[in-house]
């Protein structure tokens, strides 16, 4: 049998709290910062979690 890969896009973009749950950071905060607000900016910089119905697909993706 040969080895079990991790998807590589996916190893880089999520992390695996203490408690199993997977944690994301939010899109739309690389580029073309201008034209967005500072409150929008603000929340877009802290850490979110994947959404229970996505977590399966994720943690398929990291081989959890």
């Amino acid at each position: 049998m040969p080895k079990v890969k991790t998807k590589s896009g996916a190893k880089k973009r999520f992390k695996l709290t203490a408690s199993g749950k997977i944690k994301r950071k939010h899109a739309f905060k690389s580029h073309i910062l201008t034209k967005k607000g500072t409150k929008r900016k603000r929340n877009l910089t802290h850490i979110g979690l994947v959404h229970e119905s996505d977590a399966s697909r994720v943690k398929d993706m990291l081989k959890i």
